[in-house]
């Protein structure tokens, strides 16, 4: 895998002009740490960049990372000098996905670990979708390159990895765990440890109260309604109703003034996320993702004005259901 890298290193060396990497819209703590960690590791090479995101970011954790780890992110609102011959560096995303905004710069690479899209183009492209996190890929350029991270860089590179695999137990791969136990003996628990107090705020607190009054339960899945709530309140919320005896699926959905928001989480190889949400959205939105954690979304316009955004989803996941055969 150094030759990836140095494949990687080889081409960037050549950008014409300035060199961005940039997250999906709303980065979450590994698409974060993993753009960090990349541009750092660039930079020992001695190829400068800047980290471009599109939205606000969202997560109370996310945010901490910034100041913990000494992470500089430039929101695109910000970056008013993009040249047409500079270069961007996608990582934790892929270009075509909807949660991306569009630089109109060259996408020259993709490091990611989603599903592939069918119309990938890259110079180089490094897309694992059997890897928990893309935190793990950015610390194997490390370590194969012979490149220690610094204690801030392993850190952050570490608690990316302990998110997305929701503290290795979600989606993980022989390389997450590889990569968690390298960074281990680089990082610093402490800093860990005040990220793990600072997940949510007293707002999301208030918010999940109320929406876990809304829980039902059909068979081994679940429904859990919130009132406008950003894609990691509605993400985190799905994975707690996860954990309730029984329930193999979490269905989440947020109602917003520009559409409906969902996120799917399964522990059952059997009801794969991402079937479930592409069937949610069929003919209405769009959405994709992972057997275990996927997400999707229906713009406002696209709602049927016969049936209630509750009947709806629920009607099409039971459908779902029904049509599984469940050991």
């Amino acid at each position: 895998m150094a030759a990836r890298f140095d494949e990687l290193f080889t081409l960037l060396s050549r950008a014409p002009g300035e060199l961005f990497i940039q997250t999906h819209d709303v980065p979450d703590p590994d698409a974060i740490a993993a753009a960090h960690g990349l541009r750092l590791l660039l930079k020992e090479k001695g190829i400068e960049s800047r980290i471009v995101y599109a939205q606000e970011i969202e997560k109370a954790d996310s945010r901490k990372m910034l100041e913990l780890f000494d992470i500089q992110l430039w929101p695109y609102s910000c970056v008013s000098d993009v040249e047409a011959e500079d270069w961007v560096v996608l990582v934790d995303v892929q270009k075509g996905n909807t949660n991306l905004r569009c630089l109109n710069i060259i996408e020259v690479a993709s490091i990611d670990h989603h599903e592939l899209k069918a119309d990938a183009s890259y110079r180089f492209i490094d897309v694992r979708p059997d890897v928990g996190a893309s935190s793990s890929i950015i610390a194997q350029y490390y370590f194969e390159s012979g490149i220690m991270p610094s204690r801030l860089c392993a850190t952050a590179l570490l608690y990316g990895i302990f998110v997305d695999t929701d503290n290795l137990t979600r989606a993980v791969s022989p390389l997450d765990v590889e990569m968690f136990y390298h960074l281990h003996a680089y990082s610093d628990p402490e800093l860990i440890k005040k990220i793990r107090g600072n997940q949510i705020t007293l707002d999301d607190l208030r918010l999940y109260a109320e929406a876990f009054r809304t829980v039902e339960v059909y068979g081994p899945m679940a429904f859990l309604k919130l009132d406008d709530a950003n894609d990691g309140l509605i993400g985190a919320s799905s994975d707690i109703v996860l954990s309730l005896e029984g329930v193999d699926l979490a269905i989440a959905y947020s109602l917003r003034p520009s559409g409906v928001k969902i996120s799917v989480r399964s522990i059952n190889a059997a009801m794969p996320a991402n079937a479930f949400v592409r069937s949610l959205v069929e003919g209405l939105g769009f959405g994709g993702g992972h057997n275990h954690m996927a997400g999707g979304f229906i713009p406002v316009e696209r709602l049927p004005s016969n049936k209630s955004i509750d009947t709806l989803i629920k009607y099409k996941a039971i459908r779902v259901l029904d049509g599984l055969t469940i050991a």
